[in-house]
């Protein structure tokens, strides 16, 4: 910052002193000296030794960015949260109660074998937020070209709700074949958070189906630079949900895991999810659901018994779980 600038919170002909000694900017004057070594490169009487020290004093005051209280800072992302804070549930109480919900800006991951429920799951906790909030929105990103319109709708009318009407005007669907365009859509989300008003339609949940066929392809047990593009990507999902309070569905696929997986309750369980270790702790929780063999008492004619096992939480305890059904691709508890 140059020095004539800030006249007259300091004197002009002390400014044009100084820049005859070569002083011209605020860093010129902070840091060529103490106050007597500059006042000793003036010309006798241009300004005293006290006047000096006081105008260095404002010059500093002026290069220096505003103090910020921690509490205020605080306090304001507490009030954000508060408006932006909308309930993000299934429906099935026991299933919203393992996890504690699936709002408050967390990254979950939804692993399991195949028919084992995790669109649905997924479907089911965006179409209720959109039926349920009509200044809600979801971007859903479709990595594999097969989201179902037709089933959606099925869904959403038998969902019902004051929303219901305009909730597919409301889901954004994004056809996603390649890390790279995912993180541009990302950034576009991003972006038009951070360029959004209060009034109108806001992203609140981002469902990924799946994240497999984006990050596995480029990991290798010989290179690191897969691992790097996993865990790059994931710190930019984390950032986007704890900055513009958004809930992030990632839905992984599985791998074998000879003779059991170590993470389940059940010795039964000999896969896990896709994409190694390291993917699991860059999520806040890890939602394994799994198909129900046994035939439970009450179960109706063309509905399916699932399990829902937390591997991992930050939020609640692992290793829990509980049964669900699902009827007409509806979630409904098994009780």
């Amino acid at each position: 910052m140059r020095l004539h600038s800030l006249v007259p919170t300091i004197p002009s002909d002390l400014v044009a002193a100084l820049e005859d000694c070569g002083i011209r900017t605020d860093t010129d004057l902070l840091f060529s000296g103490t106050t007597i070594e500059v006042l000793k490169k003036l010309a006798p009487g241009v300004v005293s030794f006290a006047d000096l020290e006081k105008y260095t004093r404002l010059v500093a005051e002026n290069a220096s960015a505003p103090g910020i209280r921690g509490d205020k800072v605080y306090a304001e992302v507490l009030r954000r949260r508060d408006e932006d804070a909308i309930d993000l549930v299934t429906g099935v109480t026991e299933l919203d109660a393992l996890v504690g919900g699936f709002g408050d800006s967390r990254v979950f991951e939804i692993s399991g074998d195949k028919s084992s429920g995790k669109t649905a799951l997924a479907l089911q906790v965006a179409l209720r937020l959109l039926v349920t909030h009509t200044q809600a929105s979801v971007l859903w990103l479709d990595t594999a070209g097969d989201f179902s319109a037709e089933r959606t709708t099925q869904i959403t009318q038998q969902l019902g709700g004051e929303g219901s009407a305009t909730a597919l005007e409301r889901l954004r669907v994004s056809l996603v074949l390649n890390i790279e365009t995912a993180d541009a859509v990302l950034e576009d989300l991003r972006c038009s958070l951070a360029a959004s008003s209060a009034s109108g339609s806001r992203v609140h949940l981002v469902v990924i189906d799946s994240v497999t066929p984006l990050l596995a392809p480029s990991l290798s047990a010989v290179s690191s630079h897969g691992h790097a593009i996993m865990t790059t990507f994931m710190q930019h999902v984390r950032v986007l949900a704890r900055t513009y309070s958004l809930t992030f569905l990632i839905i992984n696929n599985t791998s074998a895991s000879a003779p059991y997986n170590p993470s389940s309750a059940f010795s039964s369980t000999t896969r896990k999810p896709a994409l190694g270790p390291s993917f699991t702790f860059l999520t806040d929780c890890t939602l394994w659901l799994g198909n129900c063999e046994e035939v439970h008492e009450g179960a109706e004619v063309g509905s399916t018994i699932h399990v829902a096992e937390v591997f991992r939480s930050r939020t609640t305890r692992s290793r829990t779980w509980c049964v669900f059904k699902i009827q007409r691709g509806l979630l409904h508890s098994a009780g």
